[in-house]
């Protein structure tokens, strides 16, 4: 099947259900909405045996077909990572509610009234590699903003992705929630079609690689939201804590070198370099970091040498490239040449330093002192994210429930017409803001 071919019937209908699900969703209160997501919570618990052992299927087949290392990371689903999983999906239920909220109140004329009020956007079309887990944070993102959801995991991940899809929709069969609103697709061919079906599906949010999003953004008129790479950037300033400094490096390249905002290049200020290079070398080689330097750095360190490539390469493994800048405009150029957008942080203790760094560097997330791993829904109090967003337009960085809803104009009125307004005898709008 081409992507130029029109959607099959089966996959017509699923969209079609799915819509209509999804519209009798958004009308549910906050309350009905947070007792299907506790209800999904509750079902994913029971079905816990079912969905290691659907895991751990996928991870046996995928490792005996070699898939990469850091597919492999996203793939597995332990007891830990699972529970963690559903400690945020309950979390998702405690968050406000991002429907209904009055934005504009006005008074257009006397009697007259304007609203803006958020609502859902209606129907979402997940594309993920992996990450099975992606499957719960995403459905109980959906369902507490009023969405409906189709769900399509990568091939490596399709028991996980079944059982905790069958999971979620037997929780959302003991509440009022219309089990359609969340939706599986296991086949690529269906990848291929779900794209076409601008008239049933709002948004598509690809996670993968960054040939698959570029595909999918070349191959869909629906809007598509999320991020190619993740190329994610330390700089150490002349003015850097050095402690600090070693500590945010080790920490944002090893503690989950898989994720999307874990670095990938180091740069270091000139005059900081000798004293800073072999300390967070060593601590970086104790955690079998690889090190590629540029032609400064290999003159302190005993490390290969980093070629062009390195500088706009997505390890997503224990590999870092390393360059030499002799100045902060220098790094900030760097970053902005060859980073994705995704997060890139400072450290240094002058203030003026990190200020130009975070007005400057043009990324979703610009961080002082402090990890690019923090870069992540949960860690931002959004309780999950359907994905990261590196795009220019809202919603960007980590997407929560706020970028899952839109809004409408409101506009009620008691027999006002447009041509009492225009004229030599016209009546003024009073524009006036309301409560």
């Amino acid at each position: 099947m081409t992507v130029s071919q029109i959607a099959s019937p089966s996959l017509s209908a699923i969209a079609i259900a799915t819509r209509q699900a999804a519209r009798q969703l958004a009308v549910f209160s906050t309350e009905a909405k947070n007792q299907a997501i506790e209800a999904i919570a509750q079902a994913l618990e029971s079905a816990t045996p079912e969905i290691l052992a659907a895991n751990a299927a996928d991870c046996a087949s995928a490792e005996a077909a070699g898939i990469a290392k850091a597919l492999y990371a996203r793939l597995k689903l332990d007891e830990t990572k699972l529970k963690a999983a559903i400690a945020g999906v309950r979390d998702v239920g405690k968050l406000p509610d991002p429907v209904g909220a009055v934005q504009i109140n006005r008074e257009l004329d006397e009697g007259l009234i304007l609203k803006r009020v958020s609502c859902p956007l209606g129907v979402l079309g997940v594309i993920f590699e992996a990450r099975p887990d992606a499957v719960m944070q995403i459905a109980s993102l959906a369902i507490k903003s009023g969405n409906g959801v189709i769900l399509k995991g990568g091939q490596e991940a399709v028991r996980s992705c079944e059982t905790l899809v069958k999971a979620i929709r037997q929780g959302l069969a003991e509440t009022d929630v219309n089990p359609d609103v969340v939706q599986l697709l296991t086949t690529r061919e269906e990848t291929l079609a779900l794209l076409q079906l601008d008239r049933y599906v709002d948004l598509i949010i690809p996670r993968g690689s960054n040939s698959f999003v570029r595909f999918v953004q070349d191959n869909t008129r629906i809007p598509v939201l999320g991020h190619a790479e993740g190329i994610c950037h330390v700089y150490v300033d002349a003015a850097a804590n050095i402690q600090n400094a070693i500590a945010i490096t080790v920490d944002a390249k090893t503690q989950y070198p898989a994720a999307c905002n874990a670095i990938e290049t180091l740069l270091v200020h000139r005059s900081i370099a000798p004293e800073f290079l072999p300390l967070v070398a060593r601590a970086l080689q104790e955690r079998n970091v690889e090190l590629r330097g540029d032609e400064h750095t290999c003159e302190i360190l005993d490390i290969s040498a980093a070629t062009e490539a390195d500088w706009a390469t997505e390890y997503s493994d224990l590999i870092l490239s390393i360059k030499i800048v002799d100045s902060l405009e220098e790094a900030i150029a760097h970053i902005n040449t060859y980073g994705s957008g995704h997060t890139d942080a400072i450290v240094t203790e002058e203030k003026a330093a990190a200020d130009t760094f975070l007005a400057q560097v043009d990324a979703a997330g610009v961080f002082h002192n402090c990890s690019t791993r923090f870069a992540d829904g949960f860690r931002y109090g959004f309780g999950a994210e359907v994905g990261i967003s590196t795009q220019k337009m809202p919603p960007r960085g980590p997407v929560g429930l706020e970028g899952l809803v839109t809004y409408k104009y409101q506009i009620a009125g008691n027999g006002h017409i447009a041509a009492t307004y225009t004229g030599s005898n016209a009546r003024a709008f009073t524009h006036k803001d309301l409560d």
